[in-house]
């Protein structure tokens, strides 16, 4: 790794000399959205540079301080927001002589370099090339991935704000139409086949839609089935959106623009089990990792429309369809009952302490023991006309 961190530091001196003698005229226009400039995001970058030679240049160890994203001390509750960074948030150190943190710290400067370069020449880059671009120093996509969020985090940028995109694992479908940053249109209304979610969410434009609401499906199986059943338009207009299980950012940028364009009631549709909760939680209020972008990614008003615990129940789903709680779910449930965020929900808490006591989880899948069409012709069709969501 010596070796490879001297390469590093070299590379860094030649971005010194052109941070230095850089000519170039660059915009200061603000991005559509309120977002950092282009010469605001190369100003960040080159101080921390600077700091790097700075300390180079007085013989000492370069040290990187970057926020903790994984802890729960570092993040506040905010009904109207959701969880998101404090300020003076606990830092973790990165340092540059020490072989536990020295691989890390060459990699945030090598993806600083190539951010640096991506936003002055106005280009973008995905997390996937920027990985295959050196895949000794990074080792795994996932480091990639980490890093990115954290320069974000670091930089007090938003991730798109960077020009560097991830590819979509979501899927969108409905009564909408919009336009792409490079022209293209973009038509969700087939019946027969999803639209991938855009990589690059900030440059949609044109958004089009008589949906009457958004619909956010935790998985791929029920949202392929309501695709086949034309839920969208056998009902009313609508939209339904999966981030096919733990939703990726792209997924909640999509579902966020959606809410701030359109002005739609926005249900959740998941499991009745805690890790279906998790994913509905993290849709209306973040994750602790994005805390420091829970302003783009968050959606306050997300209503959970079922699978309710109280609905195993009350429609009587039968017994041999219904899943003992294992030792992993009964942790997550209790983890979930202790977030900040359930003291402005006692509806959702009484679901997930009814599904404490009951012991039992239910896939959506589980519906269809009362009935094979009973999830599309019956179950959200009541939900939506009567009101059956919390």
């Amino acid at each position: 790794m010596g070796s490879r961190a001297a390469e590093l530091f070299a590379e860094i001196d030649q971005l010194r000399t052109q941070l230095l003698h850089n000519v170039e005229v660059i915009s200061d226009c603000q991005r559509a959205g309120g977002e950092v400039s282009h010469r605001e995001i190369l100003t960040r970058i080159e101080n921390v540079i600077l700091g790097i030679m700075t300390s180079l240049s007085k013989d000492e160890a370069p040290v990187l301080a970057l926020p903790n994203r994984s802890s729960w001390a570092n993040v506040s509750f905010d009904s109207a927001v959701g969880l998101h960074m404090s300020p003076g948030s606990f830092v973790t150190t990165i340092r540059s002589d020490c072989a536990s943190s020295v691989t890390k710290f060459a990699q945030i400067v090598k993806i600083l370099m190539v951010i640096y370069k991506l936003v002055q020449s106005n280009s973008y880059s995905t997390k996937r090339d920027i990985y295959y671009n050196d895949t000794q120093l990074f080792g795994s996509q996932r480091t990639v991935d980490c890093i990115v969020d954290d320069i974000s985090c670091l930089l007090k940028v938003p991730r798109r704000s960077l020009h560097v995109l991830a590819t979509s694992k979501g899927l969108i479908s409905g009564d909408l139409c919009y336009l792409e940053e490079d022209g293209t249109r973009v038509d969700c209304r087939s019946s027969s086949a999803a639209v991938a979610v855009s990589s690059n969410i900030s440059g949609i434009r044109n958004i089009m839609s008589s949906a009457k609401f958004v619909l956010i499906v935790e998985k791929d199986a029920t949202f392929q089935r309501l695709l086949d059943d034309d839920f969208c338009t056998k009902l009313s207009p609508c939209i339904i959106i999966t981030g096919k299980g733990m939703p990726d950012v792209n997924s909640r940028l999509m579902v966020r623009k959606l809410w701030d364009t359109l002005h739609v009631p926005v249900f959740a549709l998941v499991d009745a089990d805690p890790h279906g909760m998790e994913i509905m939680c993290v849709y209306k209020y973040g994750s602790v990792a994005m805390s420091f972008e829970a302003h783009s990614l968050t959606v306050p008003s997300v209503m959970w429309l079922g699978l309710l615990p109280s609905d195993l129940q009350r429609l009587r789903v039968p017994e041999d369809a219904l899943i003992p709680l294992t030792k992993r779910d009964e942790s997550k449930l209790e983890s979930l009952l202790k977030r900040p965020y359930l003291t402005n929900q006692p509806a959702w808490k009484k679901e997930m302490e009814l599904m404490q006591e009951s012991k039992v989880k239910a896939e959506i899948q589980s519906l269809a023991a009362i009935a094979p069409e009973f999830l599309t012709n019956i179950y959200l069709p009541n939900k939506l006309r009567y009101g059956g969501w919390v």
